[in-house]
């Protein structure tokens, strides 16, 4: 079987001022994509939305609330549609130091953690991250040299292709964000005056009932409808 994996992360620059982490992905069959596509334009004409518009967890408002909840209850009715995410719920507790690494090599390796569970040497992938600056092809580049050495897919068989893309012209990649940017905000400390959006507590509180997920909390390896694994700043790498 082919897969496309859309990759995505939130907050993760180590001194951002933000207490956790998030890196996330979606994945389908490659068969399945353009009628994925679809959907998800379809669903945002329903919702007087243009299909070429971007939706993004920053921009949920009380007025747009309900296509961000139509997504995301399109994304638990399809059973083509798979996400997972590593939760990196205190960046203060990182200690690079302490395993001769920098906060890049740190990266890649969250990175491979969330991406190994996904992938399977009987079938192949294709991989995409979401443009975030001028280095995010060096990113691609080095993520598919990590990936492809863990797993020992010298060959690239497994991992056809990884490359960046621009979010707001890949469908997928934008319930990427939402997804992350969802599970980042329900484990993220917040100041005490900070007046949250009700908009977004909405959507999180959909996505734990669709879910049946606390957000916060492990689930077993083998969940595959929403897979997340809350990461210790003490576990040796």
């Amino acid at each position: 079987m082919l897969y496309n994996v859309y990759c995505d992360e939130t907050c993760h620059l180590e001194h951002d001022g933000i207490n956790d982490m998030v890196i996330g992905a979606i994945w389908c069959p490659q068969d399945k994509l353009q009628e994925i596509n679809q959907r998800i334009k379809s669903i945002k004409m329903r919702n007087g939305i243009l299909p070429t518009t971007e939706m993004k967890w920053t921009k949920i408002s009380p007025a747009k609330v309900q296509v961000y909840k139509d997504l995301i209850d399109y994304f638990f009715d399809d059973y083509s549609l798979h996400f997972r995410a590593i939760i990196v719920p205190d960046k203060s507790k990182l200690n690079h130091r302490a395993f001769h690494q920098t906060h890049d090599d740190w990266y890649y390796k969250m990175y491979f953690d969330m991406l190994k569970v996904i992938l399977s040497p009987m079938d192949k992938y294709e991989i995409y991250i979401d443009i975030k600056d001028t280095h995010s092809y060096q990113k691609a580049q080095k993520l598919k040299e990590v990936c492809c050495t863990s797993m020992y897919d010298f060959s690239q068989s497994v991992i056809q292709r990884l490359q960046p893309v621009r979010s707001d012209e890949i469908q997928i990649m934008q319930l990427v964000d939402i997804l992350i940017g969802a599970v980042g905000y329900q484990n993220r400390v917040f100041p005490v005056d900070f007046k949250k959006s009700q908009a977004k507590i909405e959507i999180v509180e959909l996505i734990k009932k669709r879910s049946n997920y606390s957000l916060k909390r492990t689930t077993l390896l083998r969940e595959d409808k929403c897979n997340l694994f809350v990461w210790d700043a003490r576990d040796t790498l």
